[in-house]
């Protein structure tokens, strides 16, 4: 049997590595990757940490690309790519716009398509943006699904889709987790904060991560002024924000919170790292879905800078609020796990609603059963 597997974002990456790891330990599966490299740079880093070598890169990425950009570009590419492999399904990630344009390819040349993370949503077409519709458009051509959970599993019924080929893995996201936290640091935890920037090693450390289309403008500036005005009421705590490369992110966030003592504007960091700094931090603030499932399985109390979340088992356990993106709301939810321990102790536990670390495994395993 022949997968080919494509993805083009770090968060693809980070989530389809452990099925590419188990794909190649199968005599039975000839496992190839392609990547479109919607993201370089921070597509790159999952792939050295990982160490997968795609066998075709696109690498579509270019500066101010837009949607359009990415989507014509990347069907165009694919097509051919597509007919010279000749793989008996096609594996996606997600909801990106690789995702959706892969899915949208795959089926145009009438092949089979198994969506990994299959039924996640928030009703709302534009939050995420666009990644709601995207993930509602690759599962409308997949033929295999792949739910994170039951919740997912229960999207895809009520929507109609057929149940013997819907299977609840759980997320592949916790795999790479547990793989990345079981690994070997041979680096003091001081030696990272030195190497990340940071000085002041006995600080809580808040970890932030932003990026979302839809917070682009006035949202990301009232999520930087929330973000300042935390720094300035907590001058004893860290705030760590590894600053996506969106020139549209960059400029608001470096522009507002530039210079603030107590706030560290790094650059992205490579999994490991990303990671480790995670299993440290006090708390996460991020509009991240994946960020989510990570830091909930760690028992970190989570601050949801959206509106919605298409991941609603992480708030109704108790360890996920969401904020929007109002600088007030941010400010508030945030200065109350600080100040009150009831509150953050409530907050802080670990939950396994979306892994127990072996979702790769049984995605391999469904696929020898059911691809022919």
């Amino acid at each position: 049997m022949k997968i080919l597997t494509i993805f083009g974002t770090r968060p693809e990456a980070i989530k389809l590595a452990p099925v590419i790891k188990e794909l190649q330990k199968s005599a039975l599966i000839e496992s190839r990757v392609c990547v479109t490299a919607q993201h370089r740079e921070m597509l790159d880093q999952v792939l050295e940490v990982f160490h997968i070598v795609p066998d075709c890169d696109l690498d579509i990425m270019h500066e101010d690309q837009s949607l359009f950009d990415i989507t014509s570009c990347a069907l165009r590419l694919l097509e051919d790519v597509l007919k010279e492999e000749g793989p008996d399904i096609v594996l996606i990630q997600g909801d990106t716009t690789t995702a959706f344009v892969a899915s949208l390819a795959a089926y145009y040349l009438k092949i089979k398509i198994g969506h990994v993370e299959a039924g996640l949503r928030t009703a709302d077409k534009f939050n995420p943006f666009p990644e709601e519709i995207n993930r509602r458009l690759v599962d409308v051509l997949s033929d295999l699904w792949f739910a994170p959970t039951q919740k997912a599993k229960a999207n895809l019924l009520r929507e109609g889709f057929p149940s013997g080929n819907i299977f609840v893995t759980g997320n592949t996201v916790i795999d790479a987790l547990f793989f990345t936290l079981n690994r070997e640091v041979p680096i003091a935890r001081q030696q990272w904060l030195s190497d990340l920037g940071l000085s002041r090693g006995d600080s809580r450390l808040i970890l932030v991560t932003g990026h979302r289309r839809e917070s682009f403008g006035e949202g990301f500036k009232q999520i930087c002024y929330g973000l300042q005005k935390i720094a300035e009421h907590n001058k004893d705590l860290q705030i760590v924000y590894p600053v996506h490369l969106n020139p549209r992110v960059q400029e608001p966030v470096h522009r507002i919170l530039g210079g603030i003592e107590n706030i560290s504007l790094i650059e992205p960091l490579d999994y490991e790292r990303f990671v480790w700094l995670m299993n440290q931090c006090y708390l996460v603030l991020t509009d991240s879905g994946g960020i989510q499932e990570e830091a909930s399985s760690l028992g970190k109390p989570i601050l949801v800078m959206r509106e919605k979340t298409e991941r609603p088992e992480a708030v109704e356990a108790g360890i996920a609020r969401l904020v929007g993106t109002d600088c007030d709301k941010i400010f508030t939810e945030t200065q109350r796990l600080l100040d009150n321990s009831a509150i953050y102790e409530k907050m802080g536990k670990a939950i396994s609603t979306f892994g127990d670390g072996r979702a790769a495994e049984r995605i391999v395993e469904i696929l020898l059963n059911h691809v022919k």
